[in-house]
């Protein structure tokens, strides 16, 4: 937790209640002593339709409620702050930080949640007030500024601070990929840019594998390619925003760190086995949602998404009950060799990249081996037949298709290991991956 500076001493909640289109102030954040703490407010308390920010960190109770063991703050409330690419653009904008020197500087908690823009994930803001609601950066650019970027830069006129940062400042800020927020007609999302330093298509690449996980019956966001600016740019429909009369509703959500009660500093303790298990117990539609989150898994591996953490796996939250989110941010990762580990673990101390991996757990999300067989080889098929038509939509060219192809994509690292009838699965696997090559 970085030191305390007064201006970043305490906060104040604002939250959107199912249903709302308005937020109502919830509570008070306060930073000391290292830690930061939160109180529900009295005027939230006596609210008839007033709903936990979360359960059971954060329960409808008076007075400041003690952090659970490992927490410098409540993990509901760290879902709602900027992620890197956010924290890079308020240290370039505040403090003039280059790109090489973000390792030097830090800000208090707090500064990342006050300085951030109001239309974050979830249903959360956070305010110098606990009366006076007033959003920071309230317009998305729309899509016609970004496919217009660059003829709106000729012709003198300015573009949205977040568009302009991400356009023609994230080289510099360096380091996370840029992002803005966009709308197009009453439908929101989060666009992603290319950046000059990329050795392949990594926009591409992600669209191709969100692309691809719905072809195998994933609920993964809808996603669409444009460019602009002399970049390609990957659109990923927001699914915490729901249009209503009078304005924008917002999705309670909390991530699966948060979910797993663990710190930013234990994330590599996170463990889809324990996220099974709170399924079984918390979420609506436990024994589909076990299946599609192993279905996610075994699609992680088949795409070369090893960047698989515990912050890219979220539900949305009633106030009683959990319900898994579509999946995101499924991008393959760069890859020289074979052997890969996923970012949680599968099962045990076990995190290996490989189907026998997903096999040996398939038992915690209610699968016997010939369902989890069954599923594995249903994703391999539709991968196959889906290959070519998703990379000519993409327009990946030649030399990508061949780097992502046998690399990130059906990796043969992922099929060993396997035994008995499950080595079926290997010989699936080389003959579309062989198909798919000719």
């Amino acid at each position: 937790m970085s030191s305390s500076i007064p201006e970043y001493d305490e906060a104040y909640v604002w939250a959107w209640l199912p249903g709302a289109t308005e937020p109502v102030v919830a509570g008070r954040l306060h930073a000391h002593d290292g830690v930061v703490s939160f109180n529900y407010g009295k005027s939230y308390l006596a609210r008839s339709d007033a709903i936990p920010l979360y359960l059971p960190e954060l329960p409808l109770e008076a007075g400041e409620l003690p952090l659970l063991p490992g927490l410098t703050m409540p993990g509901c409330i760290r879902d709602a702050a900027p992620d890197a690419w956010g924290r890079r653009v308020i240290l370039n904008r505040k403090l003039g930080v280059r790109a090489d020197e973000f390792t030097q500087v830090d800000l208090p908690e707090l500064a990342f949640l006050l300085e951030s823009g109001s239309d974050r994930i979830g249903a959360l803001d956070f305010q110098r007030s606990p009366t006076v609601y007033e959003p920071r950066s309230p317009v998305n650019a729309t899509l016609e500024e970004l496919m217009d970027a660059a003829e709106r830069v000729e012709k003198g006129i300015p573009l949205s601070p977040d568009l302009d940062q991400a356009l023609h400042h994230g080289t510099s800020i360096g380091g996370a990929r840029p992002k803005a927020l966009i709308e197009d007609g009453g439908v929101r999302h989060v666009a992603k840019f290319s950046s000059s330093s990329d050795l392949y298509s990594v926009v591409k690449g992600e669209f191709i594998a969100m692309r691809l996980a719905r072809h195998c019956g994933i609920d993964a966001a809808p996603v669409s390619l444009v460019r602009a600016g002399g970049k390609d740019v990957l659109l990923v429909e927001r699914f915490d925003r729901a249009r209503a009369d009078g304005g924008w509703q917002r999705h309670a959500m909390v991530s699966g760190l948060t979910m797993l009660g663990l710190d930013e500093m234990l994330a590599r303790y996170a463990s889809y086995q324990d996220l099974a298990e709170i399924i079984r117990h918390r979420f609506t539609a436990p024994a589909e949602t076990l299946r599609e989150l192993f279905a996610r898994i075994v699609f992680n591996i088949l795409c070369g998404n090893t960047d698989d953490h515990a912050r890219n796996h979220a539900a949305f939250w009633d106030g009683a009950t959990l319900t898994l989110t579509p999946a995101y941010d499924i991008c393959p990762q760069g890859r020289s060799g074979q052997e890969a580990t996923q970012a949680m673990l599968i099962s045990g101390q076990n995190r290996m990249s490989r189907m026998a991996s997903c096999l040996q757990a398939a038992h915690h999300f209610l699968l016997s081996e010939a369902d989890a067989i069954a599923l594995i080889e249903c994703q391999l098929a539709r991968i196959g037949e889906n290959w070519r038509p998703v990379c000519d939509e993409a327009e990946l060219g030649e030399a990508d298709r061949n780097l992502f192809w046998g690399r990130q994509f059906l990796n043969p690292y992922a099929f060993t290991a396997l035994e008995g009838r499950a080595g079926a699965i290997k010989t699936l696997a080389e003959d579309i991956r062989d198909d798919a090559s000719a």
